[in-house]
């Protein structure tokens, strides 16, 4: 019975997006963002750490990174995909009142909330953590920075995938 399913989804045609709900139109660009945030600060947050290991004098070759750098995404990932929702959630929402309130402002208030709410989440977890910070890139303002710009280049792309046409 499932194959039924299967072969009439691979079957129909795509839809119209003109017929699609605006909020699955949101949804899925909301989607696409967070994944593009996720993986932006695991491969940061990875590479980070693998630079202070080469500070210290250990030598990492290329196939080491990449294999590291793999199996954050798969470990690592989904939990900082976790706390970057819990950021993004408020943050996002009274980007988006904002956003009805002022139109032209919509895409930067759409970024900024998106870094605003990754750096709140992430430091709401280092209070709660019993060692000193959960992740080590964002220890110092120069990685929280850059894992906050994963975000925030997140955030943009939601802004330009939910403009109003």
């Amino acid at each position: 019975m499932s194959t039924y399913f299967i072969m009439k989804i691979m079957s129909s045609s795509p839809p119209d997006p003109a017929q699609n709900p605006r909020w699955t139109r949101h949804l899925s660009a909301l989607l696409l963002a967070w994944l593009l945030a996720a993986a932006w600060g695991s491969v940061v947050q990875t590479q980070w750490n693998l630079q202070a290991l080469v500070g210290v004098g250990v030598d990492i070759p290329a196939a080491v990174r990449a294999r590291t750098t793999w199996q954050d995404l798969i470990g690592f990932g989904p939990m900082y995909g976790g706390i970057l929702a819990a950021g993004w959630l408020p943050a996002l929402g009274v980007a988006a009142w904002l956003g009805r309130r002022w139109p032209a402002w919509r895409g930067p208030l759409l970024a900024a909330a998106a870094g605003i709410g990754m750096v709140a989440a992430v430091r709401t977890v280092d209070a709660m953590a019993p060692m000193p910070v959960f992740i080590d890139a964002t220890r110092h303002l120069p990685g929280l920075l850059v894992m906050a710009a994963g975000a925030t280049l997140a955030g943009w792309l939601y802004a330009r995938l939910t403009v109003r046409r």
